[in-house]
């Protein structure tokens, strides 16, 4: 059994992924357009502007998939309730993951040293989607 996120940004789905190639290193492994669905766009869950738009992504950041998509609406529906935790391995990464994806988004509690863990800290990104950084390995590296 896997649990896997899975994202949907009410038409920013392609700039997300990108944003988070270029910030974690994500791959993005699938990628699907509604133009591309036996149906087409012509379905009544999207705009028929949205062929192009993304109607499935698998996205490799690190060890995880995440899967991301479009959505079928244009109604903002934001993300609450929940973080993704992204563990790296040495206190540079960490820097450079949180530096990376806080770029216009919002530091919620910056990136320091903790008593379980050499650097920890939560950001909310550009698109809504709340992140907490950290080495959380006992084997981690300090630099």
């Amino acid at each position: 059994m896997h649990i896997q996120p899975y994202l949907f940004f009410n038409g920013r789905a392609e700039e997300a992924l990108h944003f988070y190639t270029q910030a974690v290193g994500a791959e993005v492994t699938t990628l699907m357009r509604f133009k591309d669905s036996p149906e087409g766009s012509s379905t009544n869950m999207t705009p028929k502007s949205w062929s192009d738009k993304v109607m499935h992504a698998n996205v490799r950041i690190g060890d995880t998939q995440v899967m991301a998509s479009d959505g079928c609406s244009q109604e903002p529906l934001g993300f609450h309730g929940f973080s993704l935790s992204l563990s790296v391995g040495t206190v540079a990464e960490a820097e450079k993951c949180f530096s990376a994806l806080a770029d216009g988004g919002k530091v919620d509690m910056p990136l320091s040293e903790t008593f379980w863990s050499p650097r920890f800290g939560m950001l909310t990104d550009r698109f809504g989607v709340a992140w907490m950084i950290g080495l959380f390995d006992d084997k981690t590296k300090a630099a």
